[in-house]
């Protein structure tokens, strides 16, 4: 499928690093490091901007090596880029471990995915089936 994508970054466009990849690794685009302290957060600018068909929506997602070496990953995760939204793409980073990030111009701080959405349309009824789990919630079926 192909997307419309303006390219203001001075970084190349975000590709697939294998054949097997359903993430495209996003880069910082920032004029000066940014800082990024244990506990804190911050929204990073990439110079991305997408035209995402509707029907769709790109999943902003964390990098795994990012997260496991260094303890950063993306706040609210999975951000969602709607359809519709045609402004440059920022990656919202909070610093969970317990030392200061520096986050340079270029490095890799996330990753995309494509993701089709279902829209929903409510059925209003006044009960609904019956299961075995019933209500029951976190931590009721046994499975650690």
């Amino acid at each position: 499928m192909k997307l419309k994508l303006v390219n203001k970054s001075k970084h190349e466009t975000p590709n697939y690093t294998t054949l097997g990849s359903s993430g495209m690794d996003i880069r910082a685009n920032i004029m000066n490091t940014i800082i990024l302290k244990a506990g804190e957060r911050v929204s990073v600018p990439t110079g991305l901007f997408l035209e995402i068909p509707f029907g769709f929506e790109i999943q902003i997602r964390p990098r795994s090596g990012l997260a496991i070496k260094n303890g950063i990953t993306v706040l609210n995760t999975p951000g969602t880029i709607d359809a519709d939204y045609r402004g440059e793409i920022g990656i919202i980073l909070i610093n969970h471990s317990d030392m200061t990030f520096l986050i340079k111009d270029g490095v890799r701080i996330a990753q995309l995915v494509l993701t089709r959405v279902e829209k929903i349309e409510w059925d209003c009824v006044d009960s609904l089936t019956v299961t075995e789990r019933g209500a029951g919630g976190f931590g009721s079926t046994g499975i650690i």
